[in-house]
């Protein structure tokens, strides 16, 4: 089945699985875009395709630390922080920025998952996952998120379905 180290995302599914050597280790549930599947930059849509982790982002910062511009803000999430900010996309304790393979579907020109600034990406834990909610990051828990970053190497592929 495909590389021994791998990640794939089902849309339909609304789930995440990473597998390591071969083995099943984390299969979790997700929410990829409110606007379904797409690759247009601008579109809010989720990527398809066959993709790879281009950087790791957090390591060692606290659960639930808000990223902005992929940097930390200081602040760390709580329901009062998001009362202040409702319009705001919470992207929290870690990420993982993906980068498309497939020039003209998910790389480079208008269809650059890198460029649209693709992740996975913790959410504040009250965020209902198994349904689309997302501008087009794929949205995990906190402790989800946080084990699958300290298992993965950059450069880990990602494919994501419908």
């Amino acid at each position: 089945m495909g590389q021994a180290t791998r990640i794939e995302i089902s849309i339909s599914e609304q789930r995440l699985r990473y597998w390591e050597n071969g083995a099943l280790v984390i299969d979790v549930s997700v929410s990829t875009a409110k606007n379904g599947a797409g690759e247009q930059s601008g579109s809010e849509c989720t990527p398809r395709g066959e993709h790879i982790i281009r950087a790791k982002i957090g390591g060692g910062c606290a659960p639930g630390t808000v990223f902005v511009g992929r940097r930390p803000t200081g602040e760390i999430y709580s329901r009062e922080l998001g009362e202040r900010f409702p319009g705001r996309d919470w992207i929290l304790t870690r990420i993982l920025w993906l980068s498309g393979c497939e020039p003209g579907r998910n790389r480079l020109g208008a269809v650059d998952s890198m460029r649209r600034y693709i992740y996975l990406h913790g959410t504040p834990d009250h965020v209902v996952l198994g349904t689309p909610g997302s501008r087009g990051c794929v949205r995990m828990r906190n402790s989800d998120i946080v084990a699958l970053f300290d298992r993965v190497p950059a450069g880990t592929p990602v494919t994501i379905t419908d």
